[in-house]
Formats: C-alpha cells, sequence, structure tokens
C-alpha cells in the first residue's frame, strides 16, 4: 500500500478521501472486564494505533466505542454490533477495524450476511493482524479459510464444555442453576433438605390422590406449603416439581437421560414406599397432566 508524506503542517491533501474508521472490539466471555485494562482495552488500542499509520490515506478514527463484552462469536446478536451495523446503514461508516477477524464473527454464515451488508453500503473492513485483499479470488479463499477454521474452533469448544458438563453430572455434581425445591448444595453436589423433603412429598402425594394439578395447587395453598423463595406454591411450580428434575431422579443432558442418587426424596409419607410415579427401578414413568407432558 502507498504512503503519502503529509504537508509539514500535518493537513491532508484535498484530494485524500477521508475514510471514517469504527473499531469494534469482542470478548466471548466477561471475565477480567472490570480489570482497569482489558483486552477489549488492548485491541482497541492496537486497532487505533493501525488507523493512526494510515493517517496520510485519509483514515479517521471515529471516537464511537463498538465493545461487546461477553458475547459469543457465533451470533450476530449483539448490541455494539447491531450499533455498528446501524451507523453503516446511516452512512456514518467506511471502514471496520478488526484486531482479528473472529472477533467480527465465528460463523462462516453470519460473517457472510455482514459482508453483504457492508458491500450494500461501499463499506470495507481490515484485520490489524491478518493481511489479506478480498478484492482478488486468492484474497476471498483465504478468507473464508480461516473462518472456516474459527468456526471451527468454536464448535470444538463447544462440544469440549458440553462433554465436560456431561461428565460432571454423571458423577454427580451440581453444575450451577436456580436450586431445586427440596436439595441444598454441598460441596458442588445436590444433598436432601429434609424439611423442604417434606413439602416435595406432599405435592407427590395430593397429586396422585385428587390427579389433578389444579386441585393440587388449591389444597396445597390452603395447607399454606411453600416454594424455596417461602412464596406459595402455583401452578407452574408445582408441575415443575412433577414433571422435570432431580425431584423425579431425573437428569436430562444432551438428549439422554440418567436416574440420581437421591431417589429417596421421591418416597411415600413414611419415607419407605415409593409413590407410584417413582415404583420402577428404571427411569420412573411421570404423572400425566393432560394430554401433553410438560418437558424442562
Amino acid at each position: 500500500m502507498s504512503r503519502r508524506k503529509l504537508p509539514a503542517d500535518g493537513v491532508m491533501p484535498v484530494s485524500v478521501r477521508k475514510l471514517r474508521c469504527a473499531v469494534y472490539t469482542r470478548k466471548s466471555t466477561d471475565e477480567g472486564l472490570d480489570k482497569e485494562f482489558n483486552t477489549l482495552d488492548a485491541q482497541r488500542d492496537a486497532c487505533e494505533a493501525y488507523i493512526a499509520s494510515q493517517h496520510a490515506e485519509g483514515w479517521l478514527l471515529l471516537r464511537d466505542r463498538y465493545d461487546d463484552g461477553g458475547f459469543s462469536g457465533g451470533t450476530l446478536e449483539r448490541p455494539a454490533l447491531r450499533r455498528l451495523l446501524a451507523d453503516i446503514e446511516q452512512g456514518r461508516v467506511d471502514v471496520i477495524v478488526v484486531y482479528n477477524i473472529d472477533r467480527l464473527s465465528r460463523s462462516l454464515m453470519d460473517f457472510a450476511k455482514l459482508v453483504e451488508a457492508m458491500e450494500a453500503h461501499g463499506v470495507t473492513f481490515v484485520s490489524v493482524t491478518q493481511s489479506f485483499n478480498t478484492t482478488t479470488s486468492m484474497g476471498r479463499l483465504t478468507l473464508n479459510i480461516l473462518l472456516s477454521f474459527a468456526q471451527f474452533e468454536r464448535e470444538v469448544i463447544g462440544e469440549r464444555i458440553r462433554d465436560k458438563f456431561a461428565a460432571s453430572r454423571a458423577r454427580g455434581m451440581w453444575m450451577g442453576g436456580k436450586v431445586p425445591l427440596g436439595y441444598d448444595v454441598r460441596d458442588r453436589k445436590l444433598v436432601v433438605n429434609e424439611v423442604e423433603a417434606v413439602r416435595v412429598r406432599r405435592v407427590f402425594e395430593l397429586f396422585v390422590e385428587t390427579g389433578s394439578g389444579v386441585e393440587t395447587v388449591r389444597r396445597l395453598q390452603a395447607e399454606g406449603v411453600t416454594s424455596k423463595s417461602g412464596r406459595a406454591l402455583d401452578k407452574g411450580g408445582v408441575y415443575k416439581i412433577l414433571n422435570c428434575g432431580p425431584t423425579l431422579a431425573r437428569s436430562r443432558i444432551m438428549g439422554r437421560s440418567s436416574l440420581a442418587s437421591t431417589r429417596r426424596l421421591c418416597r411415600g409419607p413414611c419415607g419407605t414406599r415409593p409413590i407410584p410415579s417413582c415404583r420402577s427401578a428404571q427411569e420412573p414413568e411421570l404423572p400425566r397432566t393432560g394430554s401433553t407432558r410438560r418437558r424442562c
């Protein structure tokens, strides 16, 4: 790329077209974003330095910040990216500068949509750490190869995380989320809360007795049975207890079901006789609450 020397006064010649440059930064997680200098700042500094080096070509930095901290590159639903696309449609941006191409997107399909939107408004993009020219067929091939590897990396990371969750749950480890009624979390494992377990058993007893979710809720509210937060159990809360979660000794992940180790929560009023919904040694057949069964 040719470089034009600025006059001694530092003013660009009239013939040089001014290009408004927007810096886009992204980080997949929000870890470390509260630090005084984080990875978004590092990306922006590198991009600003590159834009400054192209000042003779008419590149001017836009002071608007387009930072997406804690957003995956596998989706276009990112606040700063949406704001950037809106500014592109309004003709406020000429060049998008990113530290690395995977900061803009890790999905080949999504990137194709971004390129189409940019080309429609005459906007180009530059990656500071990767040099390629998208005006040639070889440059476009290089770009597609880089994006394919970026998407492959994202999918491999996702598979590793899912496998880790599956292995951890198979070992009885609690992987986060709202703790269900009847349990507490200790050392990353669900343990039965005997006080709350009485309420859970009462829910099953009434449902088996009445066969109606509405009637079960009415009687539970009349008895003053509450949820984990202390509020009266409503219809949704009762159906959730009846149809999903560790309460029914069921653990779903990746389309599979396995029996949990805390089946004693589903026992009858004496604490030893299983109620009908948990009688089988296999995965229990859930009480039906209508023509369809509610899924988690």
